[in-house]
């Protein structure tokens, strides 16, 4: 493995902007407002219990990016561990970035106790899903229902 794995910082604020557009663009054809992504990965950065992203580098170059935010599980006592807004530098891709980065926070996730470590992927995005199903990840019996903003 040629790259190392850190918490993001708000120094990392621009990169982490950049790659939730492009991931955005690249995974479900959305074109997110620049401005609006930046109060959201400030906020997040500054306030942990918003979710923390955790990033691959190699040196100064950052190729990847997970992010975890925490739901309460009162079923289980505990919490359900959410990936989201995973991106790697296509440059970088199946060399295992992914991979270092999902198992990072699942070493993580069991150190905590959490329930369970989960995500959801747009459902045409099967490239992804077999990155998901190849990490030993299960489809959930659960659907996701939601009202966007009017």
């Amino acid at each position: 493995m040629n790259f190392a794995i850190r918490p993001a910082t708000i120094h990392d604020a621009e990169k982490i902007i950049q790659f939730n557009i492009e991931m955005a663009l690249e995974s479900e054809n959305l074109r997110l407002e620049p401005e609006k992504v930046r109060q959201g990965v400030e906020k997040s950065l500054s306030n942990p219990s918003m979710g923390q992203f955790y990033l691959a580098h190699r040196g100064d170059e950052i190729i990847g990016q997970i992010r975890v935010t925490l739901e309460w599980s009162d079923w289980n006592n505990g919490d359900y561990w959410w990936i989201q807004n995973v991106y790697v530098i296509p440059s970088a891709r199946k060399q295992g970035v992914y991979r270092a980065l999902h198992h990072y926070v699942k070493n993580l996730a069991e150190q905590a106790g959490a329930c369970s470590l989960q995500l959801y992927v747009d459902a045409q995005n099967t490239a992804a899903q077999a990155v998901y199903k190849n990490l030993n990840m299960e489809q959930s019996h659960y659907l996701i229902f939601e009202q966007m903003e009017d």
